[in-house]
């Protein structure tokens, strides 16, 4: 048991780390500083926790997210005082936002030096205002068994607290006094006789505060049946990153089955990667809407929205006209409907609404295919809806699309940044975690990732929605994971650079798809790009980087793409050594844009009239 008894920093640190490692913590991002010193030594002595420093604080707080948001597991930030904390603040944000369990530690100076001009002192308490889920600071450090047993049990209830009743960050400023060094001046008489180790510890055990009701209430039993009586209902499946996906895509297509209701699934879903298992998915669904005619007829009577909603904003606006009466279901307190319709939210998880609906699927179903001779027939052939169900009619558009990107993609061959998404959603070998960049990259995944049976895991930072922390999240998503993939534009991989210095410490191996359009993809799309000057140096903004340079710089493989097979022949099989790897698609972010603007609207209206 690592308990140091040198001085009353080194008993009270690593009480602390014993606690937490007791508990479970596995993981620690150690920062360098001072002031952190009693808590720098306790994580590095403690053996079962793995202890990562990292020089830059933003960087490493993301790395953590990463970790935490891969493994569901909390992970412990550590860092000095003064401004070193408030550079964690973006990735507090985001975890918050997104539900990922952080545990933030920040040393601080004790109370008698602060306000006094003290160097490397500011205000600590409440550094990160109302994000955290719990925030307190802890008493100045004492070997008294009374506040021994104080720190250890606000340590457990602090564990507790960024697990449960949802997962999210929580901070504990650390104030410490001289000496901050292990130099010995404890006298260890003055601990009590009864001070015994295992049974100060001896309640202290890994334990999951998962709770689910496994019952369901008359109301929710009344809503059920409300929905099996409905023909014109549809499942929204927006953006999950779930534990166990496959479980969540199987209680998905549960409901689905028992409803007999369509799955409009997000690119940043599961849903989309274990097709077989939900036969009416829907990927399209953003094309189709813009067809105004056919969105019309496809308003739905019931919705049910797992999780929140996806990004399109053509699904959003659609759903904001027609009004439909909608559930979320996800165990948040949070407000998740941005629409303010009519909604109701059953606060529990997608798989046990799963559950409750196999108990009482006694409706049965049957899945219908709707096949054609060929693909050019199917492209002669006008819609027929009569004779169609809402869900065969979803079914026939999505067909409709898919086909017609298809034979889009298959005969493009620059490289538009589009098509990577669509190649990765069939290249990437089974079960790789992929990151996904904001900005464009969501939005062609979503757009352009077709479904199918790959059990390809998504992850991204959808919390806030940002770009800080791209580089350095994902290489936590792949810290000790399987060989994993990252998607990223060159702004979001510039902004986080720093992430490449963890690159010694990282165990795995990262590939990243840099998008290089030179500039904000993403702007091109919005009314503001028909205004230059000033679009392109102040929204654009173009940074002309040599990425070649900039990989040797930090010591990271490079490769310059120049066709698609090339990329397919890098992606499949991926490298199982350590290491991370750059290859550089370099796309035209006008040409990109205008091939949207000339070809998606295009698609919706090659649908037919109704």
């Amino acid at each position: 048991m690592a308990i140091d008894f040198r001085n009353t920093n080194t008993v009270w640190a690593s009480i602390l780390t014993e606690t937490l490692k007791r508990l479970g913590l596995n993981t620690a991002l150690i920062c360098p500083g001072s002031r952190s010193t009693p808590l720098a030594l306790a994580f590095a002595q403690q053996r079962l926790i793995e202890a990562i420093p990292v020089l830059d604080e933003r960087s490493a707080a993301f790395f953590a997210l990463g970790v935490a948001r891969a493994t569901s597991h909390p992970v412990a930030l550590i860092c000095t005082s003064g401004t070193a904390g408030a550079n964690f603040y973006p990735a507090v944000i985001e975890a918050t936002e997104s539900r990922v369990p952080l545990l933030i530690l920040t040393a601080d100076r004790p109370p008698e030096l602060r306000n006094c001009h003290s160097g490397q002192t500011i205000d600590q308490l409440k550094l990160y205002g109302n994000y955290p889920n719990w925030q307190t600071e802890l008493a100045v450090p004492s070997v008294e068994i009374g506040m021994l047993s104080y720190l250890r049990q606000t340590v457990v209830h602090a564990w507790e607290r960024s697990l449960f009743p949802i997962p999210g960050p929580v901070h504990l400023n650390i104030p410490f006094r001289e000496p901050l060094a292990p130099v010995p001046q404890l006298d260890i008489d003055t601990l009590p006789p009864i001070f015994q180790l295992e049974e100060f510890f001896a309640g202290i055990t890994r334990r999951s505060l998962r709770q689910e009701t496994g019952l369901m209430t008359k109301d929710q039993g009344h809503t059920i049946h409300k929905w099996r009586q409905c023909n014109q209902g549809m499942i929204i499946a927006g953006p999950a990153q779930p534990q166990s996906p496959r479980q969540y895509c199987e209680a998905v297509a549960q409901i689905s089955q028992v409803l007999e209701w369509p799955v409009i699934a997000e690119g940043l879903s599961p849903v989309r990667n274990y097709a077989e298992l939900n036969p009416d998915l829907i990927s399209t669904y953003d094309i189709i809407l813009r067809n105004r005619q056919l969105a019309q007829r496809l308003k739905p009577e019931m919705v049910i929205h797992l999780g929140e909603l996806p990004i399109s904003k053509n699904l959003q606006a659609w759903l904001d006209e027609y009004q439909p009466q909608r559930w979320v279901i996800d165990p948040d307190h949070h407000n998740l409907d941005p629409l303010h319709g009519k909604t109701i939210h059953l606060r529990i998880s997608v798989e046990e609404l799963g559950s409750w609906l196999k108990e009482l699927g006694t409706k049965s179903w049957q899945l219908q295919k709707f096949k054609f001779a060929s693909e050019y027939e199917k492209s002669l052939l006008p819609l027929q809806y009569s004779s169609l169900s809402y869900r065969q009619r979803w079914c026939e558009a999505q067909n409709r699309v898919k086909s017609a990107i298809d034979q889009k993609m298959v005969s493009m061959n620059r490289l538009f940044e589009g098509k990577a998404a669509w190649l990765l959603s069939q290249i990437l070998p089974s079960g790789t975690p992929l990151f996904i960049a904001n900005s464009m990259p969501v939005r062609d995944v979503e757009c352009f990732w077709f479904p199918g049976n790959t059990g390809v895991q998504p992850w991204f930072n959808r919390g806030a929605n940002g770009i800080d922390g791209t580089l350095s999240t994902a290489l936590g998503i792949a810290h000790r994971n399987q060989s994993s993939v990252m998607l990223t534009g060159d702004l979001s991989l510039l902004h986080d650079t720093n992430g490449f210095l963890i690159r010694n410490k990282f165990v795995g191996h990262l590939t990243i798809i840099l998008i290089n359009n030179n500039g904000g993809g993403i702007f091109e799309m919005l009314p503001i790009a028909k205004f230059d000057p000033p679009f392109e140096e102040f929204f654009a903004t173009p940074q002309n980087v040599n990425f070649s340079q900039l990989c040797l710089t930090y010591g990271v493989e490079y490769q310059l793409i120049e066709s698609w097979e090339q990329l397919k022949q890098l992606l499949n099989p991926l490298p199982t050594q350590q290491g991370i790897r750059v290859l550089e698609l370099p796309t035209d972010r006008k040409a990109d844009a205008r091939w949207r603007q000339e070809n998606l609207g295009k698609l919706a209206v090659d649908l037919g009239k109704v």
